[in-house]
């Protein structure tokens, strides 16, 4: 490219912008102390993370929700607004097309970016095949084998060498090969001892970080401009997205030449309902992203806080020798996991702390008013918050800070809390059809780890840094000493 075209396109962002500015500053510029501190970041003289400053607003709000105007963003922290979105007034509040479009070059009109009849017919399917108990014996296999034939081999290898090894890291390709076992019938071998990473894991996180990257622009006419010339991120985001479609529509290829009747993959039982495969391969890309990134971020946040609180080990290994047997890391079934009531409330309590999913966006369609009399524009952008209502003193008490298992437990017996209090897997009409496969490999991986390894912490950090992104990426990954017990 000579330089008369690189000068042309430089000169076509610099316009777009301009203009893309000029626009906001024609819908008043809001001067409020809130939005003043989004525009300039002043936020960032006081807080670690975005998340963080948010959650400071909500517990200074008597009703926790505040309105940033500057993005037309209404976000709250309030459980009965949280069941109004989700549940009582859920067809006004959908993804919405200023969302869709965001995320629609990689998910494509896969479950989480979908909306109305496309959005209920995978929600449905989904629905009867992740009940089916032949899958999720299929999963607890899957699960179990990544355990023992891959994820303990690194750890003794790393334990043996005494080098330092990035947990986050190892959790991303374990549940990235487990998902892509369970979803697509393939193996990607990310988690071998050489801890390969496979081009398309690599192509996966580029377009998962640079499809969330797009709602930081000023205008969405920036990015759209990018796409339209070709240029910049949105060049990488067309090559790794390239890549994706590529492996996916392979996969598929072989599934029918070899016939998928019988095969207990996801990717298989859908192909039994449906034939079109750009359609598959948005339904198989949407699943991998929750399968994959959320149980990695919710078992790096797990060992980040059990490292700082071996007590909680303790007693997960205490219960699991009383209910499973002393030594023993095999995990037979669903039935058996139920039993480890004091591990299913500290994985909880971790995600209380650290959300997979740190908030959820949805659009308002009509005027409308919140249940705590905040009003709501149409076309305005409603958000709810699980990482800020981890931390809101009148939901969880004074000692919200605390890491405390027992929280949940009563008479010694988990108890689920109301979702709308705990809205980490959602609520209502779009909970989390996956909750309980993730629950057990969460649990699985904790329970093995713990009783197999003590994790020693590199550096202390009293807030973890997180970065831009789908889901909660530590921005320094997990750096960890691993002993053998």
């Amino acid at each position: 490219m000579d330089s008369s075209i690189i000068l042309f396109f430089s000169l076509a962002l610099v316009i777009i912008l301009y203009i893309s500015i000029i626009t906001r500053l024609s819908r008043g510029w809001c001067s409020c102390t809130i939005c003043q501190s989004y525009v300039d970041s002043r936020w960032r003289s006081r807080f670690t993370n975005l998340c963080d400053w948010y959650t400071h607003l909500l517990q200074s709000s008597p009703s926790q929700t505040v309105h940033i105007h500057v993005i037309n963003n209404v976000i709250t922290a309030n459980p009965v607004n949280v069941e109004y979105i989700l549940q009582t007034r859920f067809h006004n509040f959908p993804k919405g097309k200023p969302f869709s479009s965001l995320l629609a070059d990689f998910l494509g009109r896969g479950i989480f970016n979908a909306d109305g009849d496309t959005w209920r017919f995978q929600r449905k399917m989904a629905g009867l095949e992740l009940a089916r108990a032949s899958l999720r014996a299929y999963a607890l296999e899957v699960v179990d084998r990544e355990i023992h034939r891959r994820l303990i081999p690194v750890m003794d290898s790393v334990s043996r060498e005494r080098g330092v090894l990035d947990l986050q890291d190892v959790f991303r390709r374990f549940s990235f090969d487990c998902i892509c076992r369970f979803s697509f019938g393939v193996d990607p071998a990310c988690l071998e001892l050489s801890l390969p990473l496979s081009d398309f894991a690599a192509s996966f996180d580029v377009a998962s970080r640079l499809s969330a990257e797009r709602a930081m622009a000023v205008s969405p006419l920036v990015w759209r401009a990018k796409r339209w010339l070709d240029v910049g991120s949105e060049r990488q985001l067309r090559r790794a997205v390239a890549d994706i479609d590529a492996l996916a529509k392979e996969v598929i290829r072989q599934r029918r030449r070899f016939g998928f009747s019988g095969r207990r993959d996801l990717l298989s039982r859908f192909m039994e309902s449906v034939s079109d495969e750009t359609y598959l391969r948005d339904i198989i890309v949407n699943f991998l992203l929750a399968g994959r990134d959320t149980v990695g971020s919710a078992l790096t946040s797990f060992f980040w806080l059990a490292a700082r609180h071996p007590e909680v080990g303790a007693a997960i290994l205490e219960e699991a020798d009383r209910v499973i047997g002393v030594g023993n890391t095999k995990i037979t079934g669903y039935e058996e996991m139920r039993g480890l009531h004091y591990l299913r409330a500290a994985v909880h309590e971790s995600m209380r702390m650290y959300p997979p999913v740190q908030f959820d966006s949805k659009f308002c369609l009509e005027d409308d008013v919140l249940p705590n009399g905040s009003p709501v524009k149409k076309g305005t952008r409603v958000t709810y918050h699980p990482y800020a209502m981890g931390r809101i003193e009148e939901i969880w008490g004074p000692d919200w800070a605390d890491f405390k298992p027992e929280r949940w437990l009563r008479d010694k017996l988990f108890c689920q809390e109301n979702p709308y209090k705990y809205p980490v897997f959602q609520g209502g009409v779009r909970v989390c059809l996956g909750k309980e496969m993730a629950l057990l490999e969460v649990e699985s991986v904790a329970l093995t780890l713990l009783r197999e390894y003590r994790v020693e912490l590199i550096d202390y950090c009293p807030v973890p840094v997180f970065s831009p992104g789908l889901t909660a990426t530590y921005r320094d990954g997990l750096p960890v000493l691993v002993h053998r017990r």
